[in-house]
């Protein structure tokens, strides 16, 4: 079972800040605040409750400034930030940091583990609760690094997926690159591309060179993932190691987020765009889709969402559940609407409009 329900708290990053929305009504009313870090791009957050107070943690990206992350222990009451920045690239690498673009707390049993996801790509790892981070040399080191391209919105390493059950796994995926995976908690890296198409390379089935846009994992079963593809929808039954299309019955492959339900196994959302040549939703209609049966049928979900015409995308962060008992979903859109569900996508309402350009979500019960 979920958290029960007490408080809810929906982190909402924007090209312009960062929005914190708050419920105390079983997510029946919103009250939001805001912007924090305003005028700086806020392209990741995550809400850490793994210790007796929930820690707030948010990539703020100033073009003065330049990256950072910063924490707060009070629910964005107040924030912390260190002189120097937390997330940066070692001088021998010859790198430079340009944003952090993934902040992923790691299990339980490690409960002062964070990891951070970057463009360009690479891994960070943090062992005081995400204060400083140092470079995953292993994977930056890979053979493969210097054939990752560039995507339409940068090369960088987007989603972390810690192993629930054991510390040392772990995979990551990129645009473009592809998925990788350790089971040496980051010692070596192996790719775990096959079955997913790249439609754009000369050969379409490459060992690695996929543009992954977000991998999601299964709440009950830990060895199945999701993936929404640069054009394909996946689901892999064996930790990554193949993939399968379930794509049948949406109404386009492409999109960019793909989320689970929080502790539902099968239950999967997301948000097809037309094609990577017209990113508008189909048939120009805000419309989430959910999987009740691990993708292989899909349901639209449009209760009190604007309909025809409707033209703005969600980002491959910016759709998310919460983790109360009856789950929250939660998406936000490139013209500043955001949108809750309490009733799992059965019906929807907003919860914000008229904000800047969303780029990521995070909700939780606080």
């Amino acid at each position: 079972m979920g958290t029960p329900h007490t408080g809810a708290l929906l982190a909402i990053g924007t090209e312009k800040g960062l929005f914190l929305a708050t419920s105390t009504d079983d997510r029946r009313g919103w009250q939001v605040s805001g912007p924090h870090f305003p005028m700086t791009a806020v392209y990741a957050v995550a809400i850490d409750k793994r210790r007796a107070a929930p820690r707030l943690l948010a990539s703020v990206a100033s073009s003065h400034y330049g990256p950072s992350v910063a924490t707060s222990d009070d629910l964005g009451h107040t924030w912390s930030e260190p002189e120097q920045p937390p997330v940066a690239f070692p001088a021998d690498t010859g790198a430079t940091l340009e944003r952090v673009w993934q902040l992923t707390p790691a299990s339980a049993a490690e409960p002062d583990v964070v990891y951070a996801g970057s463009q360009p790509s690479a891994l960070f790892r943090s062992t005081d609760g995400g204060a400083s981070f140092e470079l995953v040399r292993p994977l930056w080191e890979h053979p493969h690094r210097p054939q990752w391209e560039a995507g339409f919105g940068g090369q960088a390493i987007h989603t972390v997926l810690p192993d629930p059950r054991d510390p040392a796994a772990m995979l990551v995926a990129m645009s473009t690159g592809g998925v990788y995976r350790s089971a040496d908690a980051g010692a070596s890296w192996a790719p775990g591309n096959t079955g997913i198409r790249a439609y754009f390379l000369p050969d379409e089935w490459p060992e690695f060179g996929q543009c992954v846009h977000k991998v999601a994992r299964d709440a009950v079963d830990p060895d199945r993932l999701y993936a929404q593809n640069h054009h394909g929808v996946y689901r892999s039954d064996d930790a990554g190691a193949t993939w399968s299309s379930i794509a049948d019955g949406l109404p386009s492959d492409f999109g960019f987020p793909i989320a689970t339900h929080p502790h539902r196994s099968g239950v999967i959302y997301t948000f097809p765009l037309v094609a990577d040549s017209r990113r508008f939703p189909v048939d120009d209609r805000c419309r989430v889709f959910r999987s009740a049966d691990a993708g292989a049928t899909w349901q639209p979900l449009t209760a009190g969402l604007p309909q025809h015409p409707y033209y703005p995308a969600v980002l491959r962060d910016a759709l998310t559940t919460d983790d109360a008992s009856t789950a929250g979903v939660y998406f936000g859109t490139r013209s500043g609407d955001v949108f809750a569900s309490r009733d799992e996508g059965d019906s929807w309402q907003p919860v914000a409009t008229g904000l800047p350009d969303v780029l990521c979500v995070r909700a939780a019960v606080v």
